[in-house]
């Protein structure tokens, strides 16, 4: 298998992390350049022709894409630890959280990075400044929202790690970076908690 991934994005990083957490240290990585229009090449179109990473390229030559998409066939093929439910109930659960972040938190974050940072002009055009600023601000609704919820929980989908986790976490550290979000100091003492706690898993440093 190959996993083509960018440095310093976070949906790669997502499934690094998912991958990490399973275990699966084997996998051929393939770093494309973002800011160089790598992802734009014929080769790479080839492969995804939205041009998005990351994807996964199975042994039987497919190509899976979308972050989800990867981490559901991840869950298949090495299903222990889980990380996305067991049996309908826990999985429906996990997904609703999963996706919400996703929504309202990892995309706010991204939206406001992507329209607002100078350095992400090349692959946002036209960026809309404002658009990106009210982002940001509805980001903050949903942390605190999550801060919220984990001042009654240890984790975000329940009481085990999972892939809500992953989303979460990844989403809090590009805002960190590029955003200097800091839950912290906004007084979101729960949030900043989590992410502190996650952030010493040995996946927070997988490479991707």
């Amino acid at each position: 298998m190959k996993f083509f991934t960018s440095p310093r994005t976070p949906n790669p990083r997502r499934v690094a992390m998912f991958m990490a957490e399973k275990g699966l240290s084997g996998i051929e990585q393939v770093s494309i350049d973002l800011l160089s229009g790598a992802h734009r090449s014929a080769e790479y179109l080839q492969k995804n022709p939205f041009g998005r990473l990351p994807a996964l390229e199975l042994d039987d030559g497919r190509v899976l894409c979308e972050t989800r998409a990867i981490c559901t066939w991840l869950e298949g093929y090495a299903p222990e630890p889980n990380l996305m439910g067991d049996g309908f109930d826990e999985r429906a659960f996990i997904e609703m959280t999963d996706r919400r972040v996703e929504l309202h938190l990892f995309l706010g974050i991204a939206n406001c990075v992507r329209h607002t940072h100078p350095g992400l002009a090349v692959l946002e055009q036209p960026q809309f400044a404002d658009f990106g600023a009210s982002q940001g601000e509805k980001m903050r609704d949903t942390a605190r929202w999550l801060d919220g919820v984990l001042a009654t929980q240890p984790f975000v989908a329940g009481q085990r790690f999972t892939i809500a986790d992953i989303t979460a976490f990844c989403a809090l550290e590009f805002g960190r970076g590029l955003m200097k979000f800091r839950p912290g100091a906004e007084g979101m003492e729960h949030l900043q908690a989590w992410r502190d706690r996650i952030a010493e898993r040995p996946s927070a440093a997988a490479p991707y």
